[in-house]
């Protein structure tokens, strides 16, 4: 029974009693009068009821028409919808991306880009959780993640990475410290002092620690800290120093007794990447988002 109540057919119905007549509805929707007349009795008969009472002056609708017609605005206002939907998706103007991303893009530059992308993209839902560069590319490649902003990129079948933003990596230390007033420094002279750094497996630990390495020492490391924030203030209370990006700690710089002194290292220098699946593996929301954001200003 139900299989007769296609959407072609809702159409002509609704068309003829918008219409009143038969060939007027006919008309509207370019159907020949007599392939709308089959649809309308073919409905009729597998649904044991009268849709119209038909006359010399045109169609009426019955009682159960009315409820038809009534109904099936409604079903073909949701089934325009969802087409449009699934077109908006096909194109990358509608869906939901889910985000993954370190610490220093959400500090730095995506709250700005996310606002600007939300009012130019409104049906496009964006998740946003913060992860350490080192965790995001599995996410990735296992479907938990649609677009990761990470570190450095680490060559990965099945990913692609696209250059997003620039930060510099700088020793904080607190005002008055021996090393505040110098211009710039180099790893060589910080050899001797008491670093505070990121808890885990944080791509920035992995450039300082690899640089120590590649200088044959190892670095005395005194407090693990989960965030920026905790690393500035407990670098104020004077209990080590730290290497954390300029940019993302510029709010502590400026309300906490610190200084930061440039590091003249090519490893200091970083560029981060948006991270996707590669090919067709990426839906095109992800792929409309991580355009917007590379060149948003």
């Amino acid at each position: 029974m139900t299989e007769r109540l296609d959407l072609l057919t809702l159409r002509v119905v609704i068309a003829v009693a918008e219409s009143g007549s038969i060939s007027a509805g006919s008309d509207r929707l370019q159907l020949a009068v007599a392939a709308a007349s089959a649809r309308i009795s073919s409905l009729e008969a597998s649904l044991g009821i009268r849709i119209f009472e038909r006359s010399p002056r045109g169609v009426e609708l019955t009682s159960a028409g009315h409820l038809l017609v009534q109904r099936g605005r409604e079903l073909l206002a949701g089934a325009d919808q969802l087409a449009a939907d699934l077109h908006g998706w096909s194109r990358g103007l509608s869906g939901q991306v889910r985000v993954l991303a370190n610490a220093s893009a959400l500090l730095e530059v995506l709250p700005a880009r996310l606002q600007a992308f939300r009012l130019s993209h409104p049906r496009i839902r964006v998740d946003v959780e913060e992860r350490i560069s080192p965790e995001i590319a599995h996410a990735l490649l296992e479907g938990r993640a649609d677009v990761g902003v990470v570190d450095a990129p680490i060559p990965t079948p099945g990913l692609e990475f696209l250059p997003f933003f620039q930060d510099s990596l700088a020793l904080v230390v607190p005002q008055g410290h021996r090393l505040a007033g110098a211009t710039q420094l180099r790893l060589a002279d910080l050899v001797q002092e008491s670093f505070i750094v990121l808890s885990g497996a944080a791509a920035l630990n992995t450039r300082l620690f690899n640089a120590a390495a590649a200088l044959g020492e190892s670095l005395q490391v005194s407090m693990q800290m989960r965030s920026f924030d905790a690393s500035c203030r407990m670098v104020a209370a004077g209990l080590g120093v730290a290497v954390l990006p300029r940019e993302a700690i510029a709010p502590q710089l400026q309300h906490l007794p610190l200084q930061a002194v440039p590091l003249a290292e090519d490893w200091a220098e970083r560029t981060h990447f948006l991270a996707l699946r590669a090919g067709d593996g990426a839906p095109a929301a992800a792929r409309t988002l991580v355009e917007a954001l590379r060149h948003e200003p």
